[in-house]
C-alpha cells in the first residue's frame, strides 16, 4: 500500500533529490543517525562526511516506488536510487520523532 509521505520524510527526499546538503540535514534531530547497512552515522557532522561520499556527493536520486506508514513513527519507502553511485532498488525505513527524522536505514 503506497501512503501520502509524512513532512519530514517527504523534505529528505527532495532535499535528496535536488543535491542540497543543508535541507537534508535540515530534517533529522540533532542527534539524528544514518544506519547504512549496519553502518550508523550519527550527528550532522557524521551524516556529512557520509553524505559527501555516498550519498547527495553522488547526485543520488531517490524514486519512490511504495510506502507504508507501520505505526505513528516508521515509514517504510521502497525507492529506486539513481545517481554516481548505487543504483537500483533500495528500502528506507525512516524513523521519526516529531516533525524530525531521528534514524534513516537503509536497506536492499
Amino acid at each position: 500500500m503506497t501512503e501520502a509521505l509524512p513532512q519530514p520524510v517527504q523534505a529528505s527526499i527532495d532535499a535528496t533529490d535536488a543535491g542540497d546538503l543543508d535541507a537534508f540535514l535540515a530534517t533529522f534531530t540533532p542527534d539524528g543517525a544514518v544506519d547504512d547497512w549496519g553502518r550508523i552515522f550519527t550527528g550532522p557532522e557524521a551524516i556529512t562526511g557520509w553524505s559527501d561520499a555516498e550519498y547527495i556527493g553522488k547526485n543520488l536520486t531517490l524514486d519512490v516506488v511504495s510506502a507504508e506508514l507501520s505505526d505513528d513513527t516508521t515509514v517504510v519507502v521502497r525507492v529506486t536510487v539513481g545517481g554516481d553511485g548505487f543504483n537500483g532498488p533500495s528500502t528506507f525505513t525512516y524513523t521519526l520523532d516529531g516533525a524530525k527524522v531521528a534514524r534513516m536505514t537503509i536497506r536492499e
